[in-house]
C-alpha cells in the first residue's frame, strides 16, 4: 500500500498573527512557519501504518513556492520516503488545492490519501472533501482512529451525537483530527540528514489544472475588542444587570 500525505505550511500555532496596515492580508514577514498541526497528525499516522507493515511507501506533497521546502524536509526528518513540491505563485483556495492534489494522485496512484482535517490559517476544512469528490473516492473526515484490513479502511470519527464508525474501500481520502495520534519528536540528526535528501519539484502549470481562486479578499481586520467584564455577587444583581442590557426582559 502506498500513502500520499498532503501538508500545508502555516504560521506557527504559538504566534499571534498581525494584520497588514493596508488591511490586504495577514503579515507573515519574519514570522515562524511550520507544518499545519493536523497535517502532522496525518504524517504520523502514515508512519505508524508503515511501521505495522501495512504500507510500503509514504509520499508527502505540498503546494506553493520554494520556501515550502522546509515543511517537506520536516516530513522527511519524521521518516517519509519521498517529497514532492508543486511549485506555484498563485494564491490557492481549497478547490484549487484539491484540483492540483487530484493531478498528483492520478500521477502517483496511492492507495490512501491523508490530509489534516483543516488548516489553522484559513480554517476552511474543505480540501479533503473536495478532493474525494473530484476523485470519486470514499472519504472519512475528522478521523480519530484508522484500521486497515486488506482493501478496506475502518475509521472512527466524532459527530455531534458521539462517535461514528465507517468502513470505506481503498483507495480513499481520510482527514486527520488531533485525537488521531501524538506526532513524534523530530531529532536534530534526522533534520540534518533531511537537508541532503532530494525534493521533486513540479511546476503547477505542467499539471494542466486551473487553480485560479474563485473568491477575492476585500479586507482583513482585527476582531473588535471585547468590553471588560464585571463581577456580580448575587443572583439578584445578575438579573438586574441582565435586565439593563438592551432587548433582554426577565
Amino acid at each position: 500500500m502506498r500513502i500520499l500525505v498532503a501538508i500545508k505550511r502555516v504560521v506557527d500555532y504559538n504566534i499571534k498573527v498581525r494584520v497588514k496596515q493596508d488591511g490586504s492580508d495577514v503579515d507573515i514577514d519574519g514570522v515562524k512557519m511550520g507544518v499545519n498541526p493536523f497535517d502532522e497528525n496525518a504524517i504520523e499516522e502514515a508512519l505508524r501504518l508503515k511501521e505495522k507493515g501495512l504500507a510500503t511507501e509514504i509520499i508527502v506533497v505540498t503546494l506553493g513556492g520554494s520556501v515550502n521546502q522546509d515543511v517537506l524536509r520536516h516530513a522527511l526528518a519524521m521518516g517519509v520516503d519521498r517529497a514532492i513540491l508543486v511549485e506555484t505563485a498563485d494564491i490557492l483556495q481549497p478547490l484549487g488545492v484539491a484540483k492540483l492534489l487530484k493531478a498528483i494522485v492520478e500521477r502517483e496512484k496511492p492507495d490512501l490519501i491523508l490530509l489534516g482535517k483543516q488548516s489553522i490559517d484559513s480554517d476552511a476544512g474543505q480540501t479533503g472533501q473536495m478532493l474525494a469528490a473530484l476523485l470519486g473516492y470514499g472519504q472519512g473526515t475528522f478521523v480519530s482512529a484508522i484500521q486497515i484490513n486488506q482493501r478496506e479502511a475502518t475509521v472512527s470519527r466524532e459527530v455531534d451525537g458521539g462517535t461514528e464508525t465507517l468502513t470505506i474501500s481503498l483507495p480513499a481520502v481520510v482527514t486527520a483530527d488531533l485525537r488521531l495520534n501524538n506526532p513524534r519528536f523530530v531529532k536534530l540528526p534526522n533534520l540534518m540528514m533531511a537537508r541532503r535528501k532530494p525534493i521533486e519539484t513540479i511546476a503547477a502549470s505542467e499539471l494542466g489544472v486551473n487553480s485560479a481562486p474563485r473568491l477575492r479578499v476585500l479586507n482583513v481586520t482585527e476582531p473588535p475588542a471585547r468590553k471588560p467584564g464585571i463581577k456580580v455577587y448575587s443572583v439578584e444583581e445578575l438579573l438586574r444587570k441582565l435586565n439593563e442590557l438592551e432587548g433582554i426582559q426577565l
